[in-house]
């Protein structure tokens, strides 16, 4: 009998303490037929040499230790198939990949970029959004109001000393009709989610909000979908890339009413499979089929 096929999931401390569905997927995987276990990424003791697949599930504290991260990926890729690949993680790591895609003509949310050392002056009406570059969870993003542009300034200069790039978007009103989570397993659209908005108040960075409040099953319109798989394509003709174990794409609704790309997930998002019929099933079929 020839011995199962290992694919280790990794993780991390906290990914192990939050991630709910992770001996869900372990078990459903075991069932197939898969030597499956979890892993922490940043165990050195953790032969990933060993492993068949290695699939990137919930290795939440990333963002902090990106460079680090970024060299795991490129080592584990060495020596087992990684999913989702070291150069897509590269390329994800960084939310300025926003303005690739909308080069490339993706319906993306408007982003502006001020790297540590450039002048800070954020002019114009309308409520806005600033973030980190690197970041998940909506960590050290706050929404300001017109009146609250030097607290929006401040906040881009306190990014800038922790040597992150400072992203500035428009908070989309149409946030209230909720975001969309358009998920992805093995190229093929999966599942979609829809959630309420995170920033809930202004002029105020919370690290404790909630990622993922009010969560419903949603069924996407045709533009949604289009502009989700409108994403994928552009970041396959970017890096030459194939189908991705995973995706997921985040929408909102511009001042139109219209689709637009907010986030693309391609290194350890959650995947609400488990908030949906057969998602458990799909992802265990995609993971098998590597």
């Amino acid at each position: 009998m020839a011995a199962a096929r290992r694919v280790a999931l990794a993780t991390d401390a906290f990914g192990r303490a939050r991630d709910a569905e992770l001996p869900v997927l372990i078990a459903a995987l075991r069932e197939r037929g898969v030597d499956a276990t979890a892993a922490d990424w940043d165990d050195p003791a953790f032969d990933w040499a060993a492993q068949d697949a290695v699939v990137i599930r919930s290795t939440w504290d990333y963002p902090g230790r990106l460079a680090e991260f970024l060299a795991w990926a490129a080592r584990v890729g060495g020596v087992s198939a990684l999913h989702n690949p070291a150069e897509v993680v590269r390329w994800n790591g960084d939310k300025t990949y926003l303005t690739e895609l909308a080069s490339a003509g993706v319906p993306t949310v408007a982003t502006r970029l001020f790297a540590p050392g450039e002048p800070v002056e954020l002019t114009g009406g309308g409520e806005i959004v600033v973030k980190p570059s690197v970041s998940a969870g909506a960590r050290d993003s706050a929404r300001y109001t017109p009146a609250q542009r030097g607290a929006a300034e401040a906040h881009v200069r306190m990014l800038h000393e922790g040597g992150a790039t400072a992203m500035v978007q428009p908070y989309l009103e149409r946030i209230v009709d909720g975001e969309r989570a358009l998920v992805f397993l093995g190229g093929e659209f999966s599942h979609a989610m829809r959630k309420g908005p995170v920033l809930t108040d202004t002029g105020r960075v919370d690290n404790a909000r909630v990622p993922h409040p009010d969560l419903v099953e949603h069924v996407p319109d045709a533009a949604e979908l289009a502009v989700a798989r409108a994403a994928l394509t552009a970041l396959a003709t970017a890096l030459a890339a194939g189908p991705l174990l995973y995706a997921r794409v985040d929408l909102a609704l511009d001042t139109a009413g219209a689709p637009v790309v907010m986030e693309l997930e391609l290194i350890e998002p959650n995947l609400f499979l488990t908030a949906t019929e057969g998602g458990v099933d799909r992802f265990v079929e995609a993971v098998a089929r590597l």
